[in-house]
């Protein structure tokens, strides 16, 4: 079974003012999001895309032990961004330059200079960054890309440039990971493909052609095309859709485009 899944835009304020192709834009507000409705089968995870014209709030999220204890249930949320395209010289953020202390952190959310503590790397197309619960991220402004998460929106701001909008401190300290990111959760979409993401809750792999990536499980899986054509069987599958397959390794993969395969881990 191939079913692509419903898309709903999200408005942000710190979204677009058109959507790129093959997005059509469906108000005059600006557009931050489409998501893609979970389905029955993958209850799970959820997939989305981000557009941004200016720099997201300072955030972390906490995992399903931290949320639970703060009486939010099991809605820890840890995610996967794929870069689709960005403006020259954009950026994303994620961990701190060293360790800091909670306090240290504390004083710099408040004043703004949590900016300046936190690594910002230059992004391209096809940059994978695994963002484990408990990291202190940030995207910058002319960003497009994928995200692949556990289906929780549970987010403390820590800092948000001045906007008027609520803020999460006492929240955000008690879960937020004050040490550097790991190299070693930094992935490009090279080769004929491989796994990018091996967590707790969700495995992502890209796949180029007709090769099944390794390592690849049998079972329900999500799909979402990277670049150009992707064909699940017979089916084919455009930029800007999302498929559920029943069955992921039973279904030959084929197209000129890349894929990206979304799998709960077990």
């Amino acid at each position: 079974m191939i079913r692509k899944l419903p898309r709903r835009f999200v408005e942000k304020i710190w979204g677009v003012d058109r959507l790129p192709p093959p997005f059509p834009h469906p108000s005059e507000d600006r557009i931050g999001e489409v998501w893609f409705d979970p389905p029955e089968e993958l209850p799970q995870l959820l997939v989305k895309y981000i557009f941004t014209s200016e720099r997201l709030s300072v955030q972390a999220h906490p995992d399903d032990d931290q949320a639970e204890a703060m009486g939010y249930g099991r809605a820890g949320k840890s995610e996967c961004w794929v870069i689709l395209d960005a403006e020259p010289g954009a950026t994303i953020a994620v961990g701190f330059h060293r360790e800091i202390t909670p306090e240290v952190l504390r004083e710099a959310a408040l004043d703004g200079s949590i900016v300046e503590h936190l690594v910002w790397h230059e992004v391209e197309a096809g940059d994978a960054f695994y963002i484990p619960a408990g990291t202190v991220h940030a995207i910058g402004g002319g960003v497009s890309l994928i995200e692949v998460q556990q289906n929780s929106d549970l987010t403390f701001r820590l800092f948000d440039y001045g906007r008027p909008r609520e803020l999460h401190l006492d929240e955000g300290l008690q879960i937020a990971d004050v040490g550097s990111y790991p190299n070693s959760l930094r992935r490009n979409l090279s080769g004929k493909g491989q796994l990018l993401v091996d967590g707790p809750h969700f495995r992502l792999f890209h796949a180029r052609g007709m090769h099944h990536p390794e390592g690849l499980e049998s079972g329900p899986a999500l799909v979402i095309p990277f670049s150009s054509e992707v064909l699940l069987g017979e089916e084919s599958l455009e930029c800007g859709e999302c498929a559920l397959v029943s069955d992921v390794t039973k279904v030959a993969l084929g197209g000129t485009g890349i894929a990206l395969i979304a799998q709960p881990s077990r």
